[in-house]
């Protein structure tokens, strides 16, 4: 079968939901996630393997929690292991040539104009801005800044010294709303009941202790790093962590009660129906060099190219299917009355 430049994922539309209750507690930034300011906070469920739950288990315990007020989003992790490393000093390297924690998000759902963070046990940072995923010819913006970011690492341990009684590192992130509302159409923070698109993800590399120093473990055969490992919070099913039409659904709450009238709108789910024929359609012009306006022709390409043990097929909706010579635009009816919820050949998804 050809390759395709935008593989379908190997996981369904299933992504994982958190309650961001509202910080009740005076915040000091420490690193640790032991104090009394987390206590209302849930831990997420633990990482899996990007690819999804039918891979290994992670080697290390991976988890991450939340808080907001008005004007800052706060993020904790955990990374258990016994492996505490970093060698990126520099902000805005690429630090997941090193062990690293990951932060992505999409204020609006939209697939595009989201954010990206990492950070090594190092506290060494890299911001970044994404106009659009790089399957969708993306170019990062390595020049963007979160205004206003704090963050600090505790080490249940330390640092690049494997004979260390080694055991953990945790990270606390503190990102001011304003810093990530500039493509919002309100442009403002959330309010009770809203979601942000989320994902967690933690890079682990394996390694050897060579002369007293940790060292990325290399292939005999060719001399090359062994592929690093990808843990995250909400698997995309493939080795890419950007899909975000998969990463979780994070809402923001005042307290736990108002967590049982937060679901995922029924437009979310159309928007995967969308988007799965956005993958065909995509697969589609690799095929035959153009897109086709059929969706019979749409969906034996998913019959054809999808992973066998997901869902194939599409929901019967009243699908309109248009196309040029370089593009194409996918609708149906939104839930919502008088709405339209449209996919775009670029891979923004949104309902107006």
């Amino acid at each position: 079968m050809k390759p395709v430049r935008i593989p379908i994922p190997a996981v369904g539309f299933n992504p994982p939901i958190y309650h961001c209750r509202r910080a009740v507690e005076p915040f000091t930034l420490d690193g640790r996630l032991d104090k009394p300011f987390w206590e209302a906070a849930p831990y997420t469920s633990p990482f899996i393997d990007i690819e999804g739950g039918h891979m290994p288990v992670p080697r290390f315990r991976t988890q991450a929690k939340m808080l907001w007020d008005d004007e800052n989003l706060y993020i904790g992790a955990r990374l258990e292991g016994d492996e505490i490393w970093g060698t990126v000093d520099k902000r805005d390297a690429v630090i997941f040539q090193d062990n690293d924690f990951e932060v992505f998000i999409d204020p609006d759902s939209d697939t595009q104009q989201y954010y990206e963070f990492e950070m090594n046990a190092l506290n060494t940072v890299w911001d970044l801005f994404l106009p659009a995923a790089y399957r969708d010819k993306g170019n990062a913006i390595n020049g963007y800044d979160i205004h206003g970011l704090r963050t600090a690492v505790f080490l249940d341990g330390c640092v690049n010294d494997p004979t260390a009684s080694n055991k953990s590192w945790s990270a606390e992130i503190v990102i001011p709303f304003a810093s990530i509302i500039e493509c919002l159409p309100h442009k403002r923070a959330p309010v009770k009941g809203e979601f942000y698109r989320f994902n967690f993800s933690r890079v682990q590399w394996k390694t050897d202790v060579i002369e007293g120093i940790y060292q990325k473990r290399t292939d005999p055969a060719t001399g090359n790093f062994l592929p690093e490992d990808n843990w995250v919070l909400a698997p995309t099913g493939v080795i890419n962590i950007h899909y975000p039409e998969l990463w979780a659904f994070v809402f923001f709450t005042e307290t736990a009660k108002d967590e049982v009238s937060c679901s995922i709108p029924e437009d979310e789910y159309r928007k995967w129906e969308l988007r799965k024929l956005y993958y065909a359609q995509n697969i589609c012009l690799d095929l035959n060099g153009c897109y086709t306006t059929d969706l019979k022709t749409l969906t034996a390409i998913l019959e054809s190219y999808a992973p066998n043990h997901i869902n194939r097929s599409v929901k019967p909706l009243p699908y309109q299917i248009e196309t040029t010579s370089h593009t194409f635009e996918i609708s149906c009816p939104s839930a919502l009355p008088g709405k339209t919820v449209i996919i775009y050949s670029g891979g923004k998804a949104e309902v107006c």
